[in-house]
């Protein structure tokens, strides 16, 4: 009987409430499509959310934020990640809540400059001098352990480097052999060491090599030209709080034993910000202005939006765009009420963007858009249902009920979303001004005055 040997790919998926956000969906002329890059409706303020991407682009956003109001359920965050996505994919972007700068561990103000910092990211360039090719002969020179002698260990190797054009052998320390060893590097392997750290990465195995696996080996790649030693331009991006936290750690050996969260001195910021400083100037680095998203804005105190008012005019500030869904009231703090309980000199610096609630139409397509990203299948008839519920309850509550109406189907022995399903999800699963009015009957009769 003949053995079948199938390939079963199983990945990790997290379907995220925003993963299927692409862009904002607009056109060359700023006008938004009704349906684009996971974005459904909400046109006047994918239109003007297009205008702050054109001016953070422009770098004329500088010292002004974003506020994104509008009641529950109707895209502020959609927009703000769509924002994020428009700007680019090395673009950071940092999601909080306001509640979340209210910690035991450091002060909010601390919490506040942490989140700013981390939305705020650099693209490193680095030259280095590296030894690249095709390993054609590989000979260690093994010596006993001198803390177990019945053990043998490399005290040096030769190592014999090739490329299209050029055969170099180099003799390599104990150090750099056991990383050989380590690695399992063997003669067919196209590799690259790094000359000034020391570091080894293979590449790939060599096309025209002679040991290769059908399962369990590395990609094939084609044997590199040019000379052995050469200079190779590395790229990569961290954020500013990286940098601040890697030079705290580096600031005595006590900080070896410090909480991860615990706070940072501002002489380490302000060397971080002249270093980098100086790496701008000289072409080695480049800032990038992220997005910091902060929801529940009413939640933050008087002294979290003085100390936020006077941080955008920083000149390394994140793009900040605020969410409330609050009308008029009182600022965290004091006792003076204020639009959407900002005070109004920071609301002053801020573009206004208002997001409506959904019509009929719209929630039936974004129930589509998050039932395709899910893998679920529906029937006509469960759209309708769900467009319904969504329409008189809330989207939200609509979109929620996806997965366990999938569950009910599947116990049916179908992987199609039937009306039946929605039926018997929303019974066990209901909205929220069910549950309220649930428990006002008990009020009503346990509380008695």
């Amino acid at each position: 009987m003949a053995s079948e040997i199938r390939e079963i790919t199983q990945r990790f998926e997290r379907i995220g409430a925003h993963s299927h956000i692409r862009g904002l969906g607009l056109d060359e002329n700023l006008r938004a499509k009704e349906v684009a890059d996971g974005l459904v409706g909400q046109k006047k303020a994918r239109e003007a959310a297009g205008v702050i991407v054109k001016l953070i682009k422009a770098g004329k956003m500088a010292g002004r934020g974003i506020l994104i109001a509008g009641p529950p359920g109707s895209g502020k965050t959609a927009i703000a990640v769509a924002i994020s996505k428009e700007l680019g994919k090395d673009i950071p972007f940092v999601q909080v809540s306001a509640s979340e700068f209210y910690s035991a561990e450091m002060k909010k103000t601390e919490a506040l400059i942490q989140s700013m910092r981390r939305a705020i990211g650099v693209r490193i360039k680095e030259r280095r001098i590296v030894l690249e090719g095709e390993v054609t002969a590989l000979d260690y020179n093994m010596v006993p352990n001198p803390y177990n002698p019945t053990q043998r260990i490399p005290e040096s190797a030769s190592l014999t480097l090739a490329t299209k054009d050029e055969k170099r052998t180099f003799s390599v320390s104990g150090r750099l052999a056991i990383q050989f060893l380590q690695q399992g590097i063997e003669v067919g392997d196209v590799i690259m060491i790094d000359k000034e750290s020391g570091r080894v990465a293979i590449i790939g195995k060599s096309e025209k090599a002679t040991k290769k696996y059908d399962l369990g080996g590395v990609e094939t790649v084609e044997i590199p030209s040019g000379s052995v030693e050469r200079e190779r331009e590395f790229t990569y991006v961290v954020t500013l709080n990286d940098l601040d936290e890697a030079n705290a750690r580096r600031g005595s050996i006590f900080s070896l034993f410090g909480s991860q969260t615990r706070e940072i001195d501002n002489e380490v910021r302000e060397a971080v910000d002249e270093q980098i400083k100086r790496w701008v100037e000289e072409g080695r680095a480049e800032l990038i202005p992220g997005v910091l998203f902060i929801d529940e804005t009413h939640l933050m105190d008087i002294e979290l939006f003085a100390f936020m008012n006077r941080a955008m005019e920083s000149e390394m500030a994140p793009i900040i765009i605020l969410a409330s869904n609050r009308g008029i009231s009182r600022i965290r703090g004091t006792d003076i009420v204020s639009p959407h309980g900002i005070p109004v000199d920071l609301l002053d610096r801020l573009l206004i963007i208002i997001t409506e609630p959904y019509k009929r139409d719209e929630i039936k397509k974004i129930i589509e858009i998050r039932a395709e990203e899910s893998g679920i299948k529906l029937s006509e008839e469960a759209k309708e249902k769900l467009t319904q519920l969504g329409e008189e309850n809330s989207m939200r509550y609509a979109t929620q009920l996806l997965a366990p109406a999938f569950e009910y189907a599947k116990l049916r022995g179908s992987y199609e979303v039937e009306v039946e399903d929605i039926e018997r999800a929303s019974k066990v699963f209901v909205d929220v001004t069910q549950s309220s009015e649930y428990l006002r009957e008990w009020e009503e009769k346990m509380i008695k005055e």
